[in-house]
């Protein structure tokens, strides 16, 4: 360990923990970070259609993961601004380095196709006062609205837009007919037609992810680890683990394909390596936050090159924003005896431009990285 005077440098990087927060302080006005539960919508107006909100595998709702509240100093179209993450919660749609469980595929960059949202907005706007809000508990106590203020209905199940409504009641809303019946399942069955509905404004379905307060502090390293962590990968070692052989023998089709494949698993190796020993300073992050730094990647495969991130709908290049880490995955209460949701790294890239397209909600970039698969399990 690090002696307690050690010197420590600040790397630019902003790291994110989950805190627990009271409910209130976790609802749009607060302008909040946050894991789990429902999303804290920014605009209230033009919100994703419950169609960009599925999966693209199994066509179901996905789930919000997490929102980042992260502002342009300066600029003041994104004097608020935040960044909404979703994700399908289905196990079997997680297969390895695809993304699609995330609405992305390396086949299609449509906008459309994406479960990552930016939305922006003024310090004059429709939606919010001037001045920052209060930092106490609104009188009257803390309870969750299913109609945002510019009149959107939202889904009592996952908190997306609400595009249809039930027949009986005419006054509950949902994404999808998957979750009309879950709620109708959860209880509206009995609520419906007795006006119980103002009585549990907070419904529990089992869809949600918990939900926690994201915070962020910087990341502060020794000096001579944030030295030895700054220097870029080497390519490979100078020696191969096959350089004892005689040359000819390394004409060999298979030596060579050996030796490529113990090249890359060195490398694989060593930003392994260098993941696990930049996090160590501080296993509990979940986020890591360095709008146009590059991300930490825990394989050599599947990193992606410039042109795999396509351009902003605006035609600006993307940059790296921020990137989730796996340690997520111990607070979302997601395994099962048989399988889960799983990622190495998920790599957020938003418009360079910060651009402006009115109050609405504008598609980023994901992309998903696994952890190396071994080759020991890999069929041909």
């Amino acid at each position: 360990e690090n002696s307690p005077d050690e010197h420590r440098e600040e790397t630019g990087v902003l790291l994110g923990f989950l805190e627990e927060a009271e409910y209130w302080q976790l609802q749009s006005p607060q302008f909040p970070s946050k894991v789990g539960g429902r999303p804290a919508w920014l605009s209230q107006s033009d919100l994703p259609s419950p169609s960009e909100l599925a999966c693209e595998k199994c066509q179901l709702p996905t789930a919000f993961l997490l929102q980042v509240y992260a502002p342009i100093v300066g600029q003041d179209r994104s004097f608020h601004r935040t960044i909404f993450l979703f994700c399908c919660k289905t196990p079997a749609c997680y297969s390895h380095n695809d993304s699609r469980c995330f609405k992305d595929s390396k086949k299609t960059f449509c906008p459309k196709e994406r479960a990552v949202y930016r939305s922006q907005l003024p310090r004059r706007n429709d939606f919010y006062p001037y001045d920052p809000p209060e930092e106490e508990e609104p009188t009257g106590g803390a309870s969750e609205a299913f109609v945002l203020g510019s009149g959107v209905k939202l889904c009592r199940v996952c908190g997306c837009p609400g595009t249809k409504t039930c027949s009986r009641c005419h006054s509950a809303n949902y994404c999808s007919r998957h979750h009309q019946t879950a709620d109708w399942k959860a209880g509206h069955k009995e609520r419906c037609s007795s006006g119980a509905l103002s009585g549990e404004p907070n419904p529990v379905h089992g869809f949600l992810f918990p939900e926690f307060e994201l915070v962020t502090e910087p990341e502060e390293l020794p000096v001579r680890d944030a030295e030895e962590l700054s220097k870029p990968l080497e390519e490979s070692q100078q020696s191969s683990p096959y350089s004892h052989l005689p040359g000819e023998g390394l004409e060999s089709p298979d030596l060579k394909d050996l030796e490529t494949m113990a090249m890359h698993e060195t490398e694989d190796q060593k930003l392994f390596q260098k993941f696990k020993q930049r996090t160590a300073h501080e296993p509990h992050q979940v986020l890591r936050y360095c709008r146009k730094g590059s991300p930490l990647w825990v394989s050599a495969e599947h990193r992606p090159q410039e042109k795999d991130i396509p351009n902003c709908s605006c035609g600006a290049r993307r940059v790296f924003e921020f990137q989730v880490m796996p340690q997520l995955l111990n607070h979302l209460k997601v395994d099962t005896l048989q399988e889960s949701i799983d990622w190495g790294v998920l790599a957020v890239y938003t418009c360079t431009e910060t651009c402006e397209q009115g109050n609405s909600y504008t598609a980023e970039f994901i992309w998903k990285q696994d952890f190396a698969a071994d080759p020991r399990n890999t069929e041909d």
